[in-house]
């Protein structure tokens, strides 16, 4: 239809809906597209009576092991019966011949993302910590989930998870970019010489961070965006959460932060996040400095990838200018943590 967001037929999604799933279709969709995502394109769709969130891959460029619905849908059907809240999985349809890329569709949860300070500067520094602490527990939860008895035993290979971690983003960064990025090569280097010796596996979230999160009530709703969820070190989404943090305070005015909600009064410091981590999970982040590395490589390569495709018109949505200029900081603050 004419007045479709891009990248979504609402009528196809709901003519296959019903088709697979009686009752579930009450009357055609409307559609919007949900914002703040510059990956895995999400929407929320409504007949008026049920309201459903659809995933979908990105438009254009899109790199090999990454945006896979099948994976997504997996994972969050498998911690359905966990402490780890996740919205419920309607359908899974991998047949790309009905809006044109495999899809998911899920129930919607109540709650909001938050990814800027200044939504949550209104609730106070007392209940912005209480999130903080109550997202560090999600995380804390999600480590504990034996990953074999929710059928995700081959959802990954924890052991050597570090390494292939490195080889696969070096790839991915050989796919999505066309310039010159200065410093990389430095850090890469100390990727591959300073490996770490890994821990016990977990369910790896990828990308945890508090914009990844619903919260309602001060409580965590959902966990969201698990498109590259894994069976790996957990020590690794540790880091990632921390780079989101200290990267919103060493660049606070470039409006191309990820998420600047680790600035508002009351949220827990990165050391503070450490050791909550560290007291409700009984582990050693002794050596989160390589892993903090490897966090800002990973995601100097993740945004490089959205410049990418940027740059070649293939991106939905706003909030995209000016995310090429954030690549060499994140290089920079990669090889500052190896230090």
């Amino acid at each position: 239809m004419a007045d479709d967001p891009r990248g979504l037929d609402t009528a196809a999604v709901a003519n296959w809906l019903a088709s697979v799933a009686p009752g579930a279709v009450a009357g055609p969709f409307e559609a919007s597209l949900i914002t703040g995502g510059k990956s895995n394109l999400t929407y929320l769709v409504t007949d008026g009576v049920h309201d459903y969130v659809v995933r979908r891959p990105p438009l254009g460029h899109v790199l090999a092991t990454a945006h896979d619905m099948v994976r997504e849908h997996r994972v969050m059907a498998a911690l359905a019966s966990t402490d780890v809240p996740v919205p419920a999985m309607v359908a899974l349809c991998e047949d790309v011949d009905v809006i044109g890329a495999p899809f998911y569709v899920m129930e919607r949860v109540a709650g909001t993302p938050y990814s800027r300070a200044a939504q949550l500067e209104p609730l106070g520094a007392d209940r912005t910590r209480v999130i903080t602490e109550r997202m560090v527990d999600t995380l804390v939860a999600l480590h504990a989930v034996d990953y074999r008895s929710v059928g995700l035993g081959e959802f990954g290979r924890p052991d050597g998870f570090i390494a292939r971690q490195v080889s696969r983003w070096k790839k991915q960064l050989a796919a999505s970019t066309s310039r010159e990025l200065p410093g990389m090569q430095e850090l890469v280097a100390y990727l591959d010489s300073a490996t770490p010796t890994e821990g016990e596996g977990t369910i790896v979230h990828g990308d945890f961070r508090l914009d990844n999160l619903l919260v309602d009530d001060d409580r965590v709703t959902a966990v969201l965006d698990w498109e590259m969820s894994t069976l790996g070190d957990p020590l690794t989404d540790v880091a990632l959460m921390l780079a989101y943090q200290q990267l919103a305070h060493t660049a606070p005015s470039s409006g191309a932060i990820v998420t600047d909600a680790p600035l508002a009064p009351g949220y827990l410091d990165s050391e503070a996040v450490l050791a909550h981590y560290a007291a409700g999970s009984g582990r050693d982040v002794s050596d989160i400095g390589y892993h903090l590395s490897l966090a800002y490589f990973k995601l100097a390569v993740i945004l490089e990838g959205i410049h990418f495709r940027h740059s070649k018109g293939q991106t939905v949505g706003s909030g995209f200018d000016g995310i090429g200029d954030m690549i060499v900081p994140l290089i920079d603050a990669g090889r500052a943590a190896s230090r």
